[in-house]
């Protein structure tokens, strides 16, 4: 199956997500409390982006399986923006003054070329490592978490049934839709770049 080769092919970079001090800093709740806030203005930037790209998924998909697949995804990601909303209000995330990272702009301008001109196989692949990945990483961190740690509610979502099946969802269209393609390994590949220096920049960066 295309998305297990494709998850192998990038596992150096999923484990280098594992292991970065952002990730692992969600797990024993030694994160910066700024640089998590940072990190959830970005990711709201970032997951509209996602959304669009969905939507211009469904509206090229080839039959109706596709299209409802799309439109379950986009309820995950609708859900997550509002799970965002409540952390937001929790540590005082003002979540419309938020200016894009560089990191930020590359990877949802990325996802928005690849809806607007490239075909259904491409877009999926470009969409699933963040799925795959989350979910990767949310099992993980569950099992080594710091009860105490002030993030548990990101873990606990990522680590869920419904985001587990939602992951598991987008990489069976993957595998209906594309085969071992250079322009498909390719887009899956950058997606899970994006995603390690996406996690690196809310770190270097100051506040906002």
């Amino acid at each position: 199956m295309i998305h297990v080769e494709l998850w192998q092919a990038n596992l150096e970079l999923a484990r280098a997500c594992l292991h970065h001090p952002f990730v692992s800093g969600l797990a024993d709740g030694s994160l910066d409390r700024e640089a998590y806030k940072r990190y959830v203005a970005q990711d709201v930037f970032f997951l509209k982006a996602f959304l669009r790209a969905y939507a211009l998924a469904a509206a090229r998909s080839r039959d109706l399986d596709e299209a409802q697949t799309f439109h379950a995804l986009m309820g995950g990601g609708f859900e997550e923006l509002k799970a965002h909303d409540r952390v937001a209000a929790r540590f005082g995330i003002d979540l419309e003054q938020v200016r894009p990272y560089p990191e930020t702009l590359a990877y949802t301008r990325f996802l928005m070329r690849t809806a607007w001109h490239d075909d259904v196989p491409q877009i999926v692949a470009a969409m699933t490592p963040c799925m795959r990945l989350y979910a990767y990483l949310g099992q993980e961190l569950k099992k080594m978490a710091n009860a105490d740690t002030p993030y548990n509610d990101w873990i606990e979502t990522y680590s869920g049934v419904e985001f587990q099946e939602l992951a598991e969802s987008i990489e069976q269209l993957l595998d209906r839709v594309a085969t071992d393609a250079p322009a498909v390994r390719d887009a899956y590949r950058y997606a899970m770049e994006c995603e390690l220096r996406f996690f690196s920049a809310p770190l270097e960066v100051g506040d906002e």
